[in-house]
């Protein structure tokens, strides 16, 4: 280990560090002019901080991260260290690289005042050993269109049965289809508003919209998608969705398959007309929802629910608190009450006694002396911050400690939050 260098990398090294990179991750080692390009963007905009662990010239191990806002339950954006494009070479694992790295990061977090550290993690086990809980689950579906119940493309004097408005025209709204420059103009301001509404959302830099629709390629296979936008009856913007499709043809019928690569809604109105839209475009009999939040409305938008299948349920975004009060301060509660909370932090970024009284009004927590009513690591902390987990749950499974009979009861309805975290971000 005395002989690995741990450091920020320079522009000389970029290259170097995203061959390492594409080593752990097991693609292509070197990198393109494209990944080169997306590289040095998200760096100008987004200030991102960039270790390389280094055994000799050869980049063995890296981790990049950027500053973040974190939208805590009740809407407020919190300050976040994002963590990402962790790697380390197949040949120098367990040599203590990734603890180095992530330390040095999360020191730095904390010392510029970062609230929260969140990253993907890509394996489970790994990073509940440096504090980070998942926070948010993601959720994907696989809808049925025949048995869906929406399909009108028969419908009208030649079909036998009644002529159907659209969704969007019911509601008194409509959908256009738009290209990637008018997504750049319209996804940002609306990504504003759904964020300060979604616990578990996050923001996003400039480069996020290029690389979405095309500006900024991740590689040479990129294709372009289609858009479509729903305006409701005032003109205001309220959803948009981006989208692919594979042709699917069985015995000369066409059967395609559609699958959504994000979509973003601010009222249930454009939800249920964006979702009714995509299951209702010709040739289409599949679509695949992407990564949504595990009670997403999708399902129930539908006549039949059941045409809507669950194909992929995991974790998602995993939260690492670096300022307990801070954190328990930013968000709202569903209740009025007080809980003392013993805060497990090994790495000593958290840890401490803490009393915690919520109400409508706003909260406060302050260290104290009394004595606690439930005994928590850190990481567990951040899984019930969003509101997503149950600490009756976590009691249940032996990863919280119930000091006070009923604690844990009480204190998950001041946590809970109306609706499930969700983060609708791979970063």
């Amino acid at each position: 280990m005395s002989d690995l260098d741990v450091r920020t990398i320079g522009e000389d090294e970029r290259e170097n560090w995203l061959r390492a990179v594409n080593t752990g991750f097991l693609s292509p080692p070197t990198p393109g002019e494209d990944q080169l390009e997306l590289s040095r963007r998200t760096d100008a905009e987004g200030s991102s901080r960039r270790l390389g662990a280094f055994d000799g010239d050869r980049c063995v191990g890296t981790l990049r991260s950027f500053p973040q806002q974190l939208t805590a339950v009740g809407g407020a954006f919190v300050p976040a260290d994002a963590v990402s494009g962790v790697t380390v070479s197949p040949t120098h694992r367990r040599r203590g690289l990734l603890t180095r790295m992530l330390g040095r990061d999360l020191a730095a977090a904390k010392e510029r005042g970062d609230v929260v550290a969140t990253l993907i993690a890509a394996e489970y086990p790994i990073y509940g050993r440096y504090g980070f809980g998942p926070a948010s689950w993601a959720a994907q579906w696989a809808v049925e269109v025949p048995r869906a119940g929406l399909d009108a493309r028969w419908a009208g004097p030649a079909g036998g049965g009644p002529s159907r408005a659209s969704e969007a025209e019911r509601g008194g709204g409509r959908i256009d289809l738009i290209d990637g420059a008018e997504v750049r103009k319209l996804g940002p301001e609306l990504h504003e508003r759904f964020r300060a509404g979604q616990p578990g959302a996050v923001s996003r830099i400039p480069a996020w919209w290029d690389l979405a629709t095309g500006v900024l390629r991740s590689g040479p296979d990129w294709k372009e998608p289609f858009h479509a936008v729903y305006r409701a009856a005032s003109g205001e913007v309220e959803g948009l969705v981006s989208y692919k499709a594979e042709h699917v043809w069985q015995g000369n019928q066409p059967e395609d398959a559609l699958t959504v690569n994000w979509l973003l809604a601010t009222t249930p109105a454009a939800e249920r007309a964006l979702w009714h839209y995509l299951c209702s475009i010709d040739w289409v009999a599949r679509v695949t929802s992407g990564r949504r939040a595990p009670d997403d409305l999708l399902p129930h938008l539908l006549p039949d629910p059941r045409a809507a299948r669950v194909t992929e349920h995991t974790d998602w975004l995993w939260v690492r608190i670096l300022d307990v009060v801070r954190a328990l301060e930013a968000r709202t509660y569903e209740t009025a009450g007080a809980v003392v909370l013993e805060v497990v932090d090994k790495d000593g970024y958290g840890g401490g006694r803490f009393r915690l009284e919520a109400s409508a009004e706003g909260a406060s927590c302050t260290g104290t002396s009394a004595t606690a009513d439930l005994t928590l690591d850190i990481g567990e902390l951040g899984s019930v911050w969003l509101g997503g987990e149950s600490l009756t749950r976590l009691v249940a499974l032996g990863r919280v400690r119930e000091e006070r009979e009923g604690a844990a009861r009480k204190a998950d309805a001041l946590f809970r939050s109306p609706r499930l975290p969700w983060c609708p971000d791979l970063f």
